[in-house]
């Protein structure tokens, strides 16, 4: 019996530190990456400030690999298509304390065309959904409305005013979130989008108990969709459409 438990012991530790070692090992690489860092850009040669990727920086340091990349810029999103040739440096420098260095702040501004674009998309979303070619029958019978009484809904204005607000309002929300994130890719757009459609469905999910199971299971469906898109324009777009910045010599 104090064999086999000192044999469970062992295993118990072995695995500890299969597990653990990695885990701090992905830790420290996090940590020590994770600071902004002054670096002089090649294309101005002016000090700017960057930060690397460190979450990449840290899941690759697992596979043995190291990978390295900018995440962000103070030239960023005007700038963001450069070929990176500060990393060097910027894996050389050691992290900037707060005002030891002085460089325009980044602009972490919303460009309204991406919002826009993905606003509509989850308002047309919405039509195709709710039409007679997917949902709309189900829909119908769900709320107990017949197609009179829809054609009078469709002819109003404030049910289709209040879907594009709601629409325009969370593609703003999906886009304040990848400005405060200083991520910009279509996957990281998703990944917020998600967050915050998950966020709104517990805010709202005591609202909806009183749905009916085939009228939840439509909106629910139709709001993650719209989401879904939301976020893959916002994301996919966010620094593309926008004005770059000429270089200089």
């Amino acid at each position: 019996m104090l064999l086999l438990l000192g044999f469970l012991l062992i295993l118990f530790c072995i695995a500890l530190v299969v597990v653990l070692l990695p885990v701090l090992w992905e830790r420290e690489t996090y940590k020590r990456y994770s600071e902004p860092r002054a670096v002089t850009c090649p294309e101005t040669s002016c000090a700017v400030g960057v930060t690397i990727d460190a979450a990449h920086a840290a899941s690759a340091a697992l596979r043995g690999t190291p990978e390295f990349r900018i995440a962000d810029c103070t030239r960023w999103p005007a700038r963001i298509d450069c070929g990176q040739q500060c990393l060097p440096e910027a894996l050389r420098n050691e992290p900037y304390k707060e005002n030891e260095v002085h460089f325009p702040k980044a602009h972490r501004q919303i460009y309204h065309l991406p919002v826009l674009l993905a606003a509509f998309a989850a308002w047309y979303i919405g039509m195709i959904w709710h039409s007679q070619f997917l949902f709309r029958a189900r829909w119908m019978a769900a709320l107990g409305l017949t197609p009179s009484q829809l054609k009078q809904i469709v002819l109003w204005y404030s049910p289709h005013l209040l879907s594009a607000a709601a629409c325009l309002l969370f593609a703003y929300g999906v886009a304040w979130l990848q400005t405060w994130l200083s991520r910009r890719s279509m996957w990281h757009g998703v990944l917020s989008s998600f967050l915050l459609w998950a966020a709104l469905f517990l805010v709202t999910l005591p609202s909806m108990l009183g749905f009916s199971r085939d009228l939840f299971v439509i909106e629910v469906g139709y709001t993650l969709v719209a989401a879904m898109v939301v976020g893959a324009i916002i994301g996919g777009l966010n620094g593309k459409l926008v004005l770059r910045e000429l270089k200089t010599n």
